[in-house]
């Protein structure tokens, strides 16, 4: 065999148990991962030294109008300790995921899926912080309680000479509070504790959504979707909790919210083979195989999903009710309705709606 044959990938035909459902060895995980694990360090790094860099813009700021009136009250709020600390956000968005993932793994059981699931959290998580550090550093803003850190060095009705219209705007050279504390405090756009929060509990809504088929294709029980759901509460309400101890502005929140989603769903597609799909989205993909979406014959991973109801997670050959099979026809007298490729053992039998609908009793329209 060439080496140009070596370096092919295999088709989406071995896509099955003997190459899916083997654990490989330290060292082969290590030989495949060892890429991603490198650059998760250096972007950590790289995020930490921006973390603590001093803001890179000059920011001008309003204080008082001439007759003595603060300017931006929004901006006099007092400091007050964080409901959520940021250190307990990034804790609870990286942590509560994992522990979940490996809850799911009692009927699961696939070594990819859990590498595939955490490694995605920790994109979502890294690439989302080094996001928002690099905005902090180069944008920043004024947080709700910038005056109270400041302390400016002004008698009420400015006598000290500013800049700008009515001579009313001045920077930091004001400021008399604790240099780290005004660092902090001209970084407030976007909020980090936001950031992280949807990052990590968005990724995990969308695994949980994946393994119990909440919009797939049959009726799942009600409690799927709360569950579904009960992640994205989780970042909202860590979002909102800076609302009240006015640690951000509304935009510092939003912004936040939008890139943990973005980075959320980018990490969640890189890892599996879909995100909306409701045949795919399930499947762990691998970097020794190809898949094609549709192709069938991905049978190492067609129970690699909580659910078990309405012909999911058993060992068949892919998805039931797979939308690229040929439906059969209905025999119209009560018979089965049937996959159009029986061999892969994909379909799902359910009884035909009779013609005369005045006949049909409510156990037969189930």
């Amino acid at each position: 065999m060439s080496s140009k044959e070596r370096r092919q990938p295999k088709s989406s035909a071995s896509y099955g148990d003997d190459v899916l459902n083997k654990r490989p060895s330290f060292g082969q995980w290590i030989k495949v991962t060892w890429p991603d694990i490198l650059t998760m360090i250096v972007m950590g790094v790289l995020g930490l030294g921006i973390y603590e860099a001093p803001p890179a813009p000059s920011r001008s700021f309003p204080v008082y109008f001439p007759d003595g009136q603060v300017v931006f009250p929004d901006f006099a709020y007092p400091l007050r300790h964080e409901i959520v600390p940021i250190w307990a956000a990034a804790m609870l968005a990286s942590l509560v995921p994992i522990v979940v993932i490996l809850l799911m793994q009692f009927r699961i059981r696939s070594f990819w899926d859990i590498n595939n699931a955490i490694l995605g959290l920790l994109y979502s998580l890294i690439t989302a912080a080094v996001f928002q550090v690099f905005l902090k550093w180069l944008i920043g803003g004024l947080r709700p309680h910038f005056l109270e850190v400041c302390k400016p060095d002004l008698p009420i009705g400015g006598t000290q000479t500013g800049n700008g219209f009515a001579n009313i705007m001045y920077d930091r050279s004001i400021c008399t509070g604790d240099k780290d504390t005004i660092d902090d405090s001209l970084e407030s756009f976007p909020s980090g504790h936001t950031t992280a929060a949807f990052a990590g509990f968005v990724f995990l809504s969308l695994y949980l959504n994946a393994k119990l088929k909440v919009w797939s294709n049959y009726h799942p029980a009600y409690w799927k979707l709360i569950v579904t759901y009960m992640p994205i509460l989780a970042a909202v309400l860590i979002g909102g909790s800076l609302s009240i101890d006015e640690y951000h502005n509304w935009w510092d929140i939003l912004a936040g919210a939008v890139i943990g989603t973005v980075m959320a769903f980018s990490a969640y597609r890189m890892v599996y083979a879909s995100v909306w799909d409701f045949r795919f989205n399930h499947i762990p993909l691998v970097r020794h195989v190809t898949f094609t979406h549709g192709g069938g014959g991905f049978d190492g991973f067609s129970d690699a999903m909580w659910t078990r109801q309405a012909g999911w997670g058993g060992r068949q050959g892919g998805p039931p009710t797979d939308g690229a099979q040929e439906a059969s026809a209905m025999d119209g007298s009560g018979g089965r309705v049937s996959s159009g490729r029986e061999n892969e053992g994909q379909g799902i039998t359910r009884k035909a709606v009779p013609t005369n609908q005045r006949n049909v009793r409510a156990d037969e329209m189930v």
